[in-house]
């Protein structure tokens, strides 16, 4: 774990020696193709070093999803289907059995959060465009999944409730210990005005009365949003651990389902009061898999229908 997480300490170097251009336009720095060069040059020797040798047949599998996790260096933006990609390299990581399952919680919390940082230092150091991004009705302009995974930390175990979360006190005191507020605290230091008004989406699913049915409903908008989306599914690369296999029509499918592990392992224990619980897909059965699912899954309707009137609600 260690020397993966090693691996954004060199990318940060690779930003060091390339620093924005001098350009007319604002957004869409062209030294990210610098970096981007960069990157792609020396990539499979992080891996390399950072990997053990008797995996080295997975290494060129493994370093396509982790390039393409940090933007596109023609259009020079970075969405989720970026971030999507990275997931990709976090799975085969455990599919490579490079990973085991006690190392859960220090992937999502410590591993996933080192990529956080990285690629929002990106987007602020070149100005990236947000790939996709449908604006004030987006959910972020720029990630999704560390909501689903910080949402499951705050079900599993919160000190406030959700119609808090936007308050300044909170922001301030669980920024550093909780992945759903960094992310609160990071759109405000990069956004201005109220906060209704540029993440009406986020704003309004404070209204939901609990973690665990903003979790469910974040899932469920991901499923519809980003993984049933043909033009962020359309960059998807699959490969040995990863296959996309045909399936026969008619096929019945597991389903997945929201469930909570406790750290096991010692490396866990270094994420502090982030690194406790962890949102982990579960495959049921498939005789079980659908009446559980509508049971436990419940959409963001409630949070989504309240309206974005900034004199009626404060945070």
């Amino acid at each position: 774990m260690n020397n993966v997480v090693g691996i954004f300490d060199k990318l940060n170097k690779l930003v060091d020696e390339s620093p924005p251009v001098d350009q007319p336009t604002r957004f869409g720095n062209k030294g990210y193709r610098v970096w981007a060069r960069k990157m792609h040059r020396d990539i499979f020797v992080f891996l390399k070093d950072a990997l053990p040798q008797e995996k080295c047949d997975l290494f060129s599998e493994l370093g396509a999803y982790l390039s393409e996790s940090f933007g596109n260096s023609v259009r020079i933006d970075y969405g989720t289907g970026h971030e999507l990609s990275f997931i990709f390299f976090l799975c085969a990581l455990f599919k490579a059995e490079i990973f085991s399952e006690e190392d859960s919680v220090a992937c999502a919390l410590r591993l996933f959060n080192s990529y956080l940082l990285f690629v929002r230092r990106l987007q602020k150091e070149y100005h990236l465009e947000p790939a996709g991004s449908q604006g004030v009705w987006s959910l972020d302009d720029f990630q999704f999944v560390p909501f689903i995974w910080g949402s499951a930390q705050l079900a599993f175990s919160s000190p406030f409730e959700p119609a808090r979360f936007l308050d300044e006190e909170i922001i301030n005191e669980y920024k550093d210990d909780y992945l759903f507020i960094g992310c609160i605290d990071y759109i405000n230091q990069v956004k201005t005005g109220h906060f209704a008004e540029h993440s009406n989406q986020l704003w309004s699913i404070s209204a939901v009365p609990s973690w665990t049915k903003i979790n469910s409903g974040l899932v469920k908008m991901y499923q519809k949003e980003i993984l049933s989306k043909y033009p962020i599914m359309q960059h998807a690369l699959f490969g040995k651990l990863l296959r996309f296999d045909p399936v026969t029509p008619g096929t019945a499918l597991p389903v997945a389902r929201l469930g909570f592990i406790h750290p096991t392992s010692t490396s866990s224990s270094s994420t502090s009061r982030m690194g406790s619980q962890v949102l982990e897909l579960k495959k049921l059965d498939t005789d079980g898999g659908n009446s559980t699912e509508s049971s436990k899954s419940e959409d963001l309707n409630e949070g989504q229908k309240v309206e974005a009137d900034p004199t009626s609600k404060s945070h």
